[in-house]
């Protein structure tokens, strides 16, 4: 029989998570019913929120099931099919994650076509969920306007990449990104557009921001919370907004955190914090292609992978991500 190559939590993590919360399974596939599809992924996705799937906690989404395998994007090729609507060949993304092989109900795979000149692992990012969670935290929650000056911060990461240049072209009129390393300003300023950056690791993100802000901004968006959130509410205008998209200074912390001190600024500001998650806006896809796939095709959008070879190594490429090693989509390469 055929079989998949599967990773699985085994654990749940407390603090940072290590290899020995998770183990290789090696799963048999039974032979396909009807409507069904078997899929070689190419790519699979690692992602920020994973890490709080992994708790059982109640969330926004059901957390991992110990001992079954990760979930989560990936996008590959139908290898095997009984349903009409799925040829062979055809290129799908689907949400079963961690695995060098999918399959079942063709429901559970949206096709997608390929775009000439661009890889189909933007699917997983720029064209996809990444892309449009950045989309849509500045322009239904942060609702950016022509003129606004913008914040964004883990500015080199999936979303900040993407978020950056989306600003821009919606009219912004300066955006400002933190990030890691020396390495990474530079990108965003001579890569992504970003007007300004700095390394948040160099001094304290309240002083480098209020260094950059000049008279202020408008829009926040947050990838990141704690030290850079307090540093946002420090310097946003009268009327400001602000877009709380991840926390990922908080992701691995073992003792809860103190809030910003200056909340405050809130009340006597006006200002305007919102969290979100995707699914509540996935009827936004739409009018996000609408503009997404014109802009790449232009290349007033550029997009970048930090791609990990081999299903086997999908832990490492989590980890690395948590860890701030990637630039744009953290990948799995199948």
């Amino acid at each position: 029989m055929p079989s998949s190559t599967q990773i699985q939590l085994i654990n749940r993590p407390v603090g940072w998570p290590t290899q020995d919360d998770f183990r290789t399974a090696s799963v048999e596939l039974p032979a396909l019913g009807p409507e069904q599809v078997r899929v070689h992924n190419e790519f699979v996705s690692v992602d920020p929120y994973m890490r709080g799937r992994m708790n059982d906690v109640k969330s926004y989404i059901p957390p991992f099931v110990l001992g079954e395998t990760m979930t989560g994007g990936a996008v590959g090729r139908v290898v095997e099919s009984t349903a009409a609507t799925h040829p062979v060949g055809s290129v799908v993304v689907h949400d079963l994650g961690w695995r060098d092989v999918a399959q079942g109900d063709a429901s559970a795979f949206r096709m997608v076509e390929e775009i000439p000149g661009v890889p189909i692992s933007a699917y997983l990012g720029i064209l996809g969920l990444t892309g449009l969670t950045a989309y849509v935290g500045l322009v239904h929650i942060a609702h950016l306007k022509a003129g606004d000056a913008v914040f964004i911060s883990g500015a080199a990461g999936a979303v900040g990449t993407a978020a950056g240049q989306i600003a821009r072209l919606e009219g912004a009129s300066r955006v400002i990104g933190s990030a890691g390393s020396a390495e990474k300003v530079a990108l965003l300023t001579d890569r992504y557009g970003y007007d300004a950056a700095f390394d948040y690791k160099q001094a304290p993100v309240r002083e480098q921001l209020r260094g950059l802000a000049g008279d202020g901004i408008d829009v926040y968006f947050d990838n990141v919370g704690g030290d850079h959130l307090e540093a946002a509410l420090d310097v946003m205008r009268p009327g400001g907004r602000a877009a709380l998209c991840g926390a990922i200074a908080a992701y691995n912390a073992t003792e809860r955190t103190p809030g910003p001190d200056n909340m405050v600024n809130i009340i006597s500001r006006g200002l305007t914090l919102e969290g979100f998650t995707l699914g509540n806006y996935t009827h936004v896809f739409p009018e996000f292609a609408a503009k997404m796939g014109p802009w790449l095709a232009s290349g007033d959008v550029v997009h970048d992978e930090t791609v990990v070879d081999g299903i086997e190594n999908s832990v490492d490429a989590f980890l690395q991500l948590m860890r701030g090693a990637n630039v744009g989509k953290m990948l799995v390469k199948v």
